[in-house]
Parts: C-alpha cells; structure tokens; sequence
C-alpha cells in the first residue's frame, strides 16, 4: 500500500524520445502539425504540440487562418516543456510578430537542445501564412535560436534580404546570408529548382558545405512536404542523431513520403508520412 502522499508517484516507464511541434493547425490534414506529429509517430518520438493558429483548409486552398493567442501559445509551450521536456523542437507557421515573440520567451525561458525552424512564408496553395511585419522578428528572435533553419528557395530569398534565388550560386549567397544571422547551420531546399534530382545545400557556420542529392519524383501529391521534412529531422535527431546524419535521413524519409503521396481530395493531397506501416498492413494510398 503507497504511504500517504505518494499516490501521484509513478515507476518509471521506458525511454522515448520526445520531440515538440510550435505549428498551425491544417483542418486536411496534410501539413502544420498534423503532418508533423505523424512523422514524430512513425519514427519512434512521442510527440508534443503548441499550435499557433488554425487554418481552415483542404486539398483545394486555404480559405481562412485564425491566430491562437499570443500568449496562450508560449503558454502552450512553457506547459509541455516544464513537465515532459522535449529531445528536439521544430517550429512551422507563426504568422504574427507577436506570436514570433512570444515562442522565442518560452524557448529561453525553457531551452531545447536542437530546434529546427521551418520558416513557412506561403502554404502550397499561395496562401500567406507569415506576415511581412513578421520577417523582421523571423530573422532577429527565431534564426539565432535555430540548430537549422529549412527554407525553401522563396523562403531563402525572404530571409536573406535577396530579390531572388533561382540557381545553386544563388543557393550559396543566400545560405551565407542566413547564416549570419546566427543560426548553427541552414538546409537550403533546391526542390523547386529545375532538373532531374531534387538537390538541397546544407551549410554549417562551422564552414561546412554539402549538397544533398535525391531522386525527383513527379507527383501531384507534395502537400505537407516541407513540414515532413524538418519534422523527420526534429525526430532523427531526438534519437540521438547528430545532425548532418539527421538531415540525410530526413531527406531520404521525406523522398519516400512523396512517393507514397495520397491521392485524396479534388486539389493537392498530402505526401504520407506513415507508408512504411501502410505498406505492412497491406493498406494502400
């Protein structure tokens, strides 16, 4: 019988990983942090999550965003992390200066070893998710924080100040760019470049430079790609990865996410996370 007073204790139970998701809400399901925490769930990390706005969406568009309260959502955070704690943390959508500040006072005041930012501009349809005023506090309060920063091309040009990067030096400048504005390392994604392989540059202060390569794979099903991408990554790394190794192992699980994209709704479906157990099951996309 438990003396009194330790009815609240519990026994250890077995280690996982835990990794935290600072995203918006996609009522399709096909990205933000419902794209985020079925990744978290296929590799093996129990997910936490902060959401910071709500998107009214599916396959077809956005067609409305309502902004979670500033401080509800560092409540959110601070909540999670001052009791569970978290391995890895990512961030996707905060559209709003206020919300930007308010991420970056939870995450001081609890941080995390890797926080992975994914500075979500515009959503796959062209909905813009992060406003103009907020690219500014983007760049001073949430890339110093960052283990790695995951833009895409339009993304980088925004961070960087650049009117464009359209081709692998352009890639450089802008990693350059970002990098000096604190981040550990930036994975510049190359995807909507031109050619047969999908090639990414990743760029550490430390002055590494490294391109990655992967099939291009022609699909209409990419929605949710990104927010997979920098996801697995958080994961890989919550299991102890170091990151370069992270950022392979993201690259090839988000490759074959997009492979096994669904075909669901009448516009852009998800990429799926969850294929490797699909495919055991017998179900198919």
């Amino acid at each position: 019988m438990a003396a009194k007073g330790d009815e609240h204790e519990r026994a250890p139970g077995p280690a996982i990983p835990r990794a935290l998701t600072i995203a918006g809400s996609d009522s399709g399901g096909g990205a933000g942090i419902q794209a985020d925490l079925r990744t978290f769930a296929a590799l093996g990390v129990w997910g936490l999550s902060a959401v910071t706005s709500i998107t009214v969406q599916n396959t077809t568009g956005v067609t409305g965003v309502s902004d979670v309260p500033a401080a509800i959502v560092g409540e959110q955070i601070r909540a999670v992390l001052g009791d569970i704690g978290a391995d890895a943390a990512k961030t996707g959508m905060l559209s709003s200066a206020e919300i930007i500040e308010q991420v970056a006072a939870a995450l001081h005041a609890f941080p995390v070893d890797a926080l992975i930012v994914d500075p979500v501009f515009v959503s796959k349809h062209g909905a813009v998710l992060l406003r103009p005023d907020a690219v500014a506090a983007m760049r001073s309060l949430m890339l110093p924080l960052a283990t790695l920063v995951t833009p895409n091309l339009p993304e980088a040009a925004g961070l960087a100040a650049m009117d464009d990067v359209a081709t692998r030096e352009d890639m450089r400048a802008a990693g350059e760019a970002i990098l000096r504005l604190g981040p550990a390392a930036v994975l510049v994604k190359g995807g909507h470049l031109e050619g047969p392989r999908a090639e990414d540059l990743l760029m550490g202060r430390d002055g590494s430079v490294e391109w990655l390569g992967a099939e291009r794979i022609d699909s209409a099903n990419t929605h949710g790609t990104g927010c997979t991408l920098s996801a697995a990554i958080a994961a890989f790394i919550a299991r102890g990865e170091p990151l370069t190794e992270a950022v392979h192992q993201g690259k090839a699980f988000v490759t074959e996410a997009i492979r096994h994209g669904l075909a669901i709704g009448h516009g852009i479906g998800p990429v799926d996370p969850g294929w490797e157990a699909r495919a055991g099951s017998g179900m198919r996309g």
